[in-house]
């Protein structure tokens, strides 16, 4: 049974509810990520004469965990953070904040949080982007190997998908991909995407079907802000179907993204990557975390395939690559990262 939501302070409403928080998301949502707070087991904060929230979750008795930065206009950031800090520490809980921007990860470092670059996010400007030229040729030879195979790659609208069979079809390609992942190989699941949940009506999904089956599917969420458009934010897909699937269904979106006039098209968060020294995190850093965080990338591919992950995200040449950070509340303590593993299901 998931916790209940953090009790709010004297004088506050409620927290925000899905139709609230989809708003607030619209009006002050700008990270590529951002939607992921709808996610089914998120709770949100809220206080008094804020508009917007900070979605979280809690671990263990002595841990609070934080999606991204506060979402709010910019002004409101200080104070809606240090309401959440005050509110956890009047439970005896720290805060760990995962996936920041840069600027989250420099307003948690006021706060006296310890930050670390933890991997690096994607993301496609879709003006004059194509498949042409030399350095596409992998990704285009990919795309049409599953074509002359059959493959049909096209959008499910929201009626089609509500539909018991299609249901149905969605369920065996999810029970197929993860028998198949094994048992030791994670996903992060805290931080991608879901069929269902509060903003399934707002995302967009991709099949591809192949010899009268569904083989795999692509789902993208809204992104708001300076670099609206779309996230590319769960694959799933049939341990035997053709080469070049998850790449057909890739093209089919992001052409059909380009006809609608689609500013960009954000490949998503990839942990343990990109760690360049001029994206070294703002404020106090855990040289241990650093060195740990280094080594899963190098070596940790059994546990989590992220170079595999940035290498699909890198053949698509995308334009803008930005670093992502963690920060842990007080410093980084072995109990705050144990329950992160937890929550992310890498342990």
């Amino acid at each position: 049974m998931s916790p209940g939501p953090l009790p709010q302070p004297p004088g506050a409403r409620t927290a925000p509810t899905d139709a609230e928080a989809y708003e607030m998301l619209r009006r002050h949502g700008s990270h590529s990520s951002a939607f992921l707070a709808l996610n089914s087991d998120n709770r949100r904060f809220h206080t008094d004469g804020v508009d917007g929230f900070i979605p979280y979750r809690r671990g263990g008795r002595r841990h609070l965990f934080q999606l991204g930065g506060p979402v709010c206009a910019a002004e409101d950031q200080e104070r809606l953070l240090a309401a959440l800090l005050a509110r956890a520490r009047s439970e005896g809980r720290r805060v760990t904040a995962l996936q920041l921007s840069r600027e989250g990860a420099e307003l948690h470092a006021r706060h006296g949080f310890v930050v670390n670059q933890l991997g690096a996010s994607f993301s496609i400007a879709l003006d004059g982007y194509g498949l042409g030229g030399r350095r596409m040729v992998k990704v285009r030879n990919m795309v049409n190997r599953a074509r002359r195979e059959g493959v049909t790659a096209t959008e499910l609208r929201a009626g089609e998908r509500d539909g018991d069979a299609v249901a149905a079809a969605l369920d065996r390609v999810d029970a197929a991909w993860l028998r198949a992942k094994g048992r030791h190989v994670k996903e992060l699941e805290f931080l991608i995407g879901e069929r269902g949940g509060p903003g399934a009506p707002h995302r967009r999904l991709f099949t591809a079907v192949h010899e009268g089956r569904t083989v795999g599917y692509v789902s993208y969420s809204p992104v708001f802000g300076e670099r609206a458009g779309w996230l590319y934010d769960l694959t799933r897909r049939l341990p035997d179907a053709p080469p070049g699937t998850v790449e057909l269904m890739f093209a089919t979106a992001l052409r059909r993204f380009q006809e609608e006039g689609c500013g960009w098209l954000h490949l998503g968060f990839t942990p343990f990557v990109q760690l360049r020294p001029d994206t070294a995190a703002p404020g106090p850093t855990s040289r241990a975390l650093h060195r740990c965080v280094e080594l899963l990338g190098a070596r940790g591919q059994a546990l989590y395939p992220a170079v595999a992950q940035e290498s699909f995200k890198l053949k698509w040449r995308p334009q803008l690559i930005e670093p992502e950070y963690l920060a842990f509340q007080g410093g980084v303590s072995p109990g705050a990262v144990w329950e992160l593993m937890r929550l992310t299901r890498t342990v």
